[in-house]
């Protein structure tokens, strides 16, 4: 992911990126939860933010923790020098278990396969892994089952530990439904996963940390708090859920604005086709704007003919199909220069859509929106310096 400053950034298109929100961000969120340690959850290039940058201002802003999905995300993060605790979840058999040990990583285990693979990374590494079991209570992705399953992995855990192998430094779990309130899983996993500490501390056990709550549960289900919270997306100022609330109802404000310079603003008759397909006719005689910004720079295809734009203060839509590399709007009979700035979202509060607005017109969800802008889009980071 390329990197560069406001003044060097090249004028197709940009992703700015507001490293002072995101502190705030951190900050709120830490009250929301200020009986926990918060882990800012950076994977995916901290959701097409930028993953070093906005770990370091995670951590400036009070993160304790940081996380990631793969064991290669978090190694990354080790070589740029973040200090303190990591965590990493998502292993495949044969994954760089010695070089997370050396890098006091803390590695997630789901079942028999990976605890046995880490203990042999630690016989070879000559020091013993930091290790968290993870139990399925409900979602059905990764994680060990409760009863029989995860007895025995405990039981093997504890093993391992004995002989100075490895350490259980937690015990966790992932929600599956915290973003619909009120949802019967969520009570129903909640008990499960006390069950499951339960057995486990029961056997001895001892972890730093046991852990369930995500964004929307750091949000909104203080119950779930634990010893540890795992923020990922209202990280960057979104909020999990439009039921839940909005950003600002959280008292978070959105991280990333994504923009593009206007490459050609031309008239054209009515009746004039728009893109591939011709989907959009133009209904009279107008001005067409070309944003060079298409489905190779992660802008959903599904948003054609509905994604929103604002160029010169006003809301305008993509006329037609979303291309490869670019798309229309419909500017209705205004001529704004080439090179005009086109937002297509940001924080909202300066007229401009935002992420959820992009994620309702292309039927998804916000997450998606700004994890998929892709690399030929520059992030721009603005506000770097910790506030005063």
């Amino acid at each position: 992911m390329s990197e560069r400053t406001a003044a060097t950034a090249p004028l197709r298109a940009r992703a700015e990126i507001d490293l002072a929100a995101l502190r705030a961000n951190v900050r709120a969120l830490r009250a929301h939860a200020p009986g926990a340690a918060v882990m800012a959850v950076v994977k995916s290039e901290a959701y097409g933010h930028g993953a070093v940058p906005c770990a370091r201002a995670a951590l400036a802003a009070g993160a304790t923790w940081l996380g990631t999905a793969t064991p290669e995300e978090a190694l990354a993060l080790r070589a740029a020098g973040l200090p303190g605790r990591i965590m990493c979840w998502l292993w495949t058999p044969g994954g760089p278990w010695c070089e997370a040990i050396e890098a006091e990583l803390d590695v997630s285990v789901s079942a028999m396969w990976a605890l046995e693979e880490v203990v042999e990374a630690a016989r070879g590494a000559g020091r013993p892994a930091r290790v968290q079991l993870k139990a399925d209570t409900g979602l059905g992705r990764n994680g060990c089952q409760p009863g029989a399953d995860w007895a025995a992995l405990v039981d093997a855990a504890l093993r391992a530990e004995a002989e100075g192998l490895l350490r259980v430094t937690g015990l966790w779990s992932h929600f599956a439904c915290a973003d619909e309130p009120g949802h019967p899983s969520i009570a129903a996993q909640l008990a499960v996963f006390r069950d499951m500490v339960a057995h486990a501390e029961g056997r001895g056990v001892r972890p730093e940390v046991r852990h369930i709550a995500n964004s929307p549960a750091t949000l909104t289900l203080p119950d779930s708090h634990f010893d540890l919270v795992r923020t990922g997306i209202a990280t960057y100022g979104i909020s999990p859920s439009p039921e839940l609330g909005t950003p600002a109802d959280f008292g978070l404000r959105p991280v990333m604005t994504l923009s593009a310079s206007l490459a050609l603003v031309k008239q054209v008759p009515g009746g004039h086709g728009v893109s591939y397909g011709h989907r959009y006719v133009t209904p009279g005689p107008t001005t067409l704007g070309l944003v060079p910004l298409g489905y190779a720079d992660g802008i959903p295809r599904h948003a054609s003919s509905a994604g929103p734009v604002l160029v010169e203060g006003k809301w305008r839509t993509i006329a037609g199909r979303v291309a490869m590399d670019q798309f229309v709007v419909d500017l209705g009979g205004d001529e704004p220069a080439a090179g005009t700035r086109a937002v297509l979202f940001g924080a909202g509060d300066r007229g401009e859509p935002t992420a959820e607005d992009w994620a309702q017109a292309a039927g998804t969800i916000a997450y998606e929106i700004v994890t998929r802008i892709g690399t030929r889009v520059p992030r721009v980071y603005v506000n770097e310096e910790q506030d005063g």
